[in-house]
């Protein structure tokens, strides 16, 4: 079974690469500059793999284009780059909003009380078979290479993380001998968060990676990407671990500069 997906997927990847999808690539996903000549074409070929694989639906009135599909597709296929790519096996759907969306949320207070309301989001996502993203928060997340935000890398960081099955912060590492490691420096660095959000020091980190270990490792996965200079000059040994666990250095990357897109 498992082989016929591999000849399945190769087969998928040995098609040429629409030239209307490398420009939409080349103006939404500005990271993809930064990448090897390879590491483009390895990202084309996740890309392929991912839209034949995975389903879009519109929600909230918005019709589903490729503008749509390949922008949300690239940037999450940039966090399988130089690994093995299990294409986020769990997902079956991607829902997009045109715009940041509300949904009920429950809010226990002391003495048990449970506060409902409505809640505003930009994405989450589901364990079993969906991301829902806002385009408007992927838009800007997509453009604004270095401003440590992108809804796209927290919510399929999620999907990495939950590759054994739950939201703990803990994804599927490359080798038994990186846990002890890993947990020891993502231990220690979301302790400091807490602290020094509770003392109200500046950190280089969003408070909110300070909600969980699995927001933590999501929070952490944006600014690897969008801020990695910052991360590894204040966090170093925690930007060590991500470079393990991605395959990737994105501070050694964008310090390069940028490739020109293979045609």
């Amino acid at each position: 079974m498992f082989g016929l997906k591999k000849k399945r997927r190769r087969k998928i990847k040995a098609q040429p690469f629409p030239p209307k999808w490398r420009e939409i690539i080349r103006r939404n996903v500005p990271y993809f500059a930064f990448l090897t000549p390879e590491e483009q074409e390895e990202l084309k070929g996740h890309v392929q793999v991912f839209l034949a694989e995975k389903r879009f639906e519109g929600a909230g009135g918005l019709k589903i284009t490729d503008e749509i599909r390949v922008t949300i597709a690239a940037q999450a296929c940039v966090l399988l780059l130089n690994r093995e790519a299990t294409y986020y096996p769990a997902l079956k759907t991607v829902v997009v909003y045109p715009h940041d969306y509300a949904v009920k949320s429950e809010e226990e207070l002391p003495g048990g009380i449970v506060s409902e309301g409505m809640e505003t989001r930009a994405g989450e996502s589901w364990y079993r078979g969906e991301v829902i993203l806002s385009w408007d928060a992927v838009a800007r997340g997509a453009v604004d290479i270095r401003n440590g935000h992108n809804v796209v890398y927290h919510e399929f960081a999620h999907q990495l993380d939950a590759e054994w099955g739950e939201h703990d912060g803990a994804p599927v590492l490359p080798r038994k001998s990186m846990y002890l490691a890993w947990a020891r420096v993502l231990g220690r660095e979301y302790e400091e968060l807490i602290d020094n959000i509770a003392h109200h020091r500046r950190t280089t980190l969003d408070r909110y990676a300070a909600e969980n270990p699995a927001e933590f490792f999501a929070v952490v996965t944006e600014v690897f990407f969008e801020k990695p200079s910052q991360l590894k000059k204040y966090h170093p040994e925690l930007y060590d671990q991500f470079t393990l666990f991605y395959q990737q250095n994105p501070a050694e990357k964008m310090k390069k500069g940028r490739n020109s897109c293979p045609e």
